[in-house]
């Protein structure tokens, strides 16, 4: 459950460099647009919804993709996910994907949950663009993550997990991006369900990569290329996916689906004090320690995906 490769970065973080301020002042931007102006968004405030799903659309075709939507009902609404594609040179029936919600719960602007994840997904785009990949890659901004949708089929995730099992897609790796902004060196800032604080740090300083036991093999491949190449704390578990908040987020679909399937976060309600709540707000995030995340997880998409 807890053998992982490499080791977590100890050492103090090196300054960001000239690429990651850039990625630093971009995701600041993204949340900013998508928590701050746009706030609260989900089927009750649906033109806050259709707004978010509009500067996602716009920030992917600036980055030279097309953006294609797949549309579900909820609520008597259409709704959309929205997904871009860098097809394999080598495997382009073997699919890569990273996918990330853009609704938030009721009466939250959810920056940390999850305009973090999506604006992570949105700079990794720019990161990945104009590249070649064995394997292809597909990066999703998923509607209708949060309650009462979630573990139900006006799930944005399940939606798009169902289809491309009906279609036969070989998905060989799933990564969901779930509130990944928020790192903090207070002691005793972090927190588990048990038995998983016996194991780990008390500090909330980390980035999590979170499977269940089908997965193992892949939070050790994610794991290991993100400790091979980031300066970063890391940690990593493989458990049960009943336990407490293993299963949280868009991976759930994926695992229904019977593909692996894995979620980075920095833990949300285990660590993060403003977790679903109104004061859930762009200026709580940690966006140097964001800016080092992201620019990680491109390199681990990029060797998932084979350069």
């Amino acid at each position: 459950m807890t053998g992982m490769p490499g080791k977590s970065w100890l050492d103090p973080v090196p300054p960001l460099s000239a690429e990651e301020r850039l990625i630093h002042d971009n995701l600041r931007r993204h949340v900013g647009e998508l928590a701050g102006r746009i706030g609260e968004r989900n089927v009750w405030r649906p033109e806050a919804l259709g707004a978010a799903a509009g500067y996602i659309r716009g920030t992917l075709e600036g980055a030279g993709y097309a953006v294609h939507a797949q549309s579900f009902e909820s609520r008597g609404l259409t709704l959309e996910n929205l997904e871009v594609e860098l097809a394999g040179e080598q495997a382009p029936g073997e699919i890569v994907v990273l996918g990330a919600h853009y609704d938030s719960i009721a009466g939250t602007p959810g920056a940390n949950d999850n305009a973090s994840g999506v604006a992570a997904l949105l700079e990794i785009a720019r990161l990945l663009a104009g590249n070649s990949y064995a394997r292809s890659v597909r990066l999703v901004a998923f509607a209708n993550e949060e309650p009462p949708f979630f573990y139900s089929e006006e799930m944005g995730s399940t939606v798009y997990a169902a289809r491309s099992r009906d279609r036969g897609e070989r998905i060989e790796a799933m990564i969901a991006l779930e509130t990944i902004g928020y790192y903090t060196e207070r002691p005793a800032s972090q927190q588990y369900p048990f038995p998983f604080r016996f194991f780990y740090p008390d500090t909330g300083n980390f980035i999590g990569f979170v499977g269940n036991l089908s997965s193992r093999s892949l939070v050790r491949r994610a794991l290991g290329a993100f400790r091979a190449t980031t300066p970063f704390p890391s940690e990593g578990v493989a458990a049960p996916g009943w336990m407490m908040g293993v299963h949280w987020s868009d991976h759930w679909s994926f695992w229904q689906a019977g593909y692996p399937a894995i979620m980075i976060t920095d833990t949300a309600l285990f660590r993060y004090p403003y977790y679903h709540a109104a004061t859930d707000t762009p200026e709580k995030l940690d966006y140097p320690g964001l800016a080092r995340v992201t620019r990680g997880l491109a390199e681990v998409v990029a060797g998932l995906a084979g350069k």
